[in-house]
């Protein structure tokens, strides 16, 4: 396919366009370590290009209107793909609001998904908070879940899933705040840890959050990032950047989690990349950044297979009607590639 790109920053249909579109499709890049990735890619599938000229792209989330929002954290940013389209400024800003200069490199949000009732609620990353949006106007009333943590402010909320039974979990690593680092002055929590809001989809639009509802889960991952269940929920899957390692644990029946055991090690590769953003197909492999792309790893943990990409990815989002679309976000665009199995719905 030829490629097709439309210069930055003109207007469709009254809304201002940003980045370049690129209409962009290769031949997919596949390191096959397994058999069984036959079932899930296709030999002539094709990594289209469906955008670029951005910084750092996170969080994707596939909409049913038939969008793709994502951040676009050094520009404090979300932004909206629709096909067809291109992409389109949605909200700005997404994360820090202060009036000073922020002074760090990801001032904007991060992770986004949607709750049992298709709102959407994003990890503020650099406003140090979870929130929601009461309705997809994206200046509409928006929900704090979260904030703070036995009365000590979060880090910088990076990636986030719910379970069915509308509790919310989410990652809390540094990356948000201007330093980057555990001694970052503004740094109040002690541990960088994987917390749980209980009945998040019920807390009413505009309310408070309600302290007694956040459970410290996990608290010795330096850097735990992505984070998804399996589709039985019966495992939470937790990775860490730091660690390169992905973790699984037991989740019981009042939601908290147990019997944590590393699911795979991603050490002994030394191409660019580590975990980070991570999803779930309905067959129960894991799809996760990684050294040199995406890692797709079986149930049982076993590496079975990786998407070559041409820049670091950082996460990716199951998208379009059939939920067959693996939206990719790496560095300055965003990819997609069609697969053969579906991905859980968030």
């Amino acid at each position: 396919m030829h490629s097709v790109k439309l210069t930055a920053f003109f207007i469709l249909a009254g809304t201002v366009v940003l980045g370049l579109w690129a209409a962009d499709a290769s031949a997919l890049k596949v390191e096959k370590l397994d058999p069984s990735l036959d079932a899930l890619i296709d030999s002539s599938a094709k990594l289209e290009k469906l955008a670029t000229g951005f910084k750092w792209t996170e969080g994707p989330v596939w909409i049913s209107a038939g969008y793709l929002l994502f951040a676009e954290i050094p520009s404090n940013s979300i932004r909206k793909y629709t096909p067809g389209k291109g992409v389109s400024l949605f909200l700005q800003p997404s994360g820090y609001k202060g009036s000073a200069p922020y002074g760090g490199p990801e001032p904007g949000s991060n992770g986004m998904t949607l709750d049992p009732r298709g709102r959407l609620t994003v990890a503020g990353h650099a406003q140090r908070d979870v929130w929601r949006l009461e309705s997809m106007n994206p200046h509409g009333q928006v929900t704090v879940l979260a904030d703070q943590y036995e009365g000590k402010k979060l880090s910088s909320p990076n990636d986030l899933v719910y379970k069915s039974d509308g509790s919310l979990y989410f990652t809390d690593p540094p990356y948000g705040l201007p330093t980057q680092g555990d001694q970052d002055p503004l740094k109040e929590q002690k541990i960088n840890g994987v917390y749980r809001v209980a009945d998040a989809v019920r807390q009413a639009p505009g309310s408070k959050p309600d302290a007694s509802k956040i459970k410290l889960l996990i608290s010795d991952l330096p850097r735990p990032n992505g984070i998804a269940f399996s589709p039985d929920e019966k495992t939470l899957y937790v990775d860490d950047s730091q660690k390169k390692i992905w973790m699984r644990y037991d989740v019981s029946a009042d939601g908290s989690v147990s019997n944590g055991r590393l699911f795979c090690d991603a050490n002994s590769d030394t191409r660019d990349g580590a975990p980070d953003g991570m999803k779930v197909d309905t067959k129960g492999n894991v799809y996760s950044t990684g050294p040199g792309g995406i890692w797709i790893l079986s149930p049982e943990g076993k590496h079975i297979g990786t998407i070559e990409m041409p820049e670091k990815s950082g996460n990716l989002a199951w998208g379009d009607k059939d939920y067959k679309s693996l939206y990719i976000m790496a560095s300055t665009s965003l990819y997609k590639v069609r697969m053969k199995v579906a991905g859980v719905k968030p």
